[in-house]
């Protein structure tokens, strides 16, 4: 299958590395700018050992392809689609929130909505490093005749896959894990360890996932809030949220994609979610500080 990568960093750079690595033809869309130097061999150091492939780099898609990924941050979505030139066969959104799978589906025919969890860096062009142990990687059961069989390889390699039918249960099952993890260590400045450590702290974690799990259902999606405890409890201690790293850095916050959702669903359905709100302004104050 031919795939093209929108978003060559962690998330994209990871995704592209390994499928290349399977004999997949991958094309990463880069910058303009960046297309000279941009390495014609990926590498990815994961748990496990190194993975390289050699992908091809693209400033634009302009032949068809059969699968185009699309791993940027939300923010940057509407001019990272300028390089799409063409209508690929399969569309799959890997970003973070809840709300662009329905303005991707106003420009493209088949859109399969994915969520991937994992912690991963990109630390040059084309080189990319996987700290987490895991990646959870679920797609939308509409994608799995066109996706089963590439899927079906990524879990030889570790990715714990699943088609999930609800889609609303695919997109919430990771804002409500995501979203508070995000905007606790974000606001606190501490890894997730630290984070269960502090009562004050994790009182406000367990608060702000309650919350979310309780507009993710009310939205129509099935979240079973004891099993995004369990999965925060068990998330490795150093772990660190994109946000969080973001924040240090002074970089741009997906923090309307992230916590949007939970606060917009709060009022919408009449949910107490003031933690959420408190952790975001607490976000606001520390990046205007910066």
């Amino acid at each position: 299958m031919k795939h093209a990568i929108l978003g060559a960093g962690a998330i994209g750079g990871l995704l592209g590395t390994v499928m290349a690595s399977l004999g997949e033809d991958v094309s990463m869309v880069v910058r303009p700018e960046k297309l000279a130097s941009y390495p014609r061999e990926l590498e990815l150091e994961r748990s496990s050992g190194r993975l390289t492939a050699s992908a091809k780099a693209i400033a634009t898609v302009a032949e068809p392809v059969d699968v185009l990924w699309i791993a940027t941050k939300t923010y940057q979505l509407q001019p990272a689609l300028k390089a799409v030139q063409v209508s690929p066969e399969c569309v799959v959104p890997l970003l973070n929130g809840v709300d662009h799978v329905a303005m991707l589906r106003e420009r493209f025919a088949r859109v399969v909505p994915g969520t991937i969890a994992v912690e991963a860096e990109r630390i040059a062009p084309g080189k990319f490093i996987q700290r987490s142990p895991f990646v959870r990687f679920n797609l939308a059961a509409s994608g799995e005749p066109v996706l089963g069989k590439i899927v079906a390889r990524l879990g030889d390699l570790g990715f714990n896959c699943q088609f999930i039918a609800n889609e609303q249960t695919l997109l919430w099952n990771k804002l409500c894990f995501l979203g508070p993890l995000a905007l606790t260590t974000s606001a606190a400045g501490m890894n997730i360890g630290e984070i269960r450590a502090s009562a004050e702290w994790k009182a406000k974690l367990n608060s702000a996932i309650d919350e979310a799990c309780a507009v993710a259902n009310a939205s129509g999606a099935e979240i079973d809030a004891s099993k995004i405890h369990a999965a925060v409890d068990n998330a490795p201690a150093a772990m660190r949220s994109s946000m969080q790293k973001d924040v240090v850095a002074g970089r741009q916050l997906e923090l309307d994609e992230i916590g949007g959702p939970i606060v917009r669903g709060g009022e919408r359905y009449c949910i107490d979610v003031s933690t959420t709100g408190k952790l975001m302004a607490a976000i606001r104050a520390k990046a205007v500080a910066a």
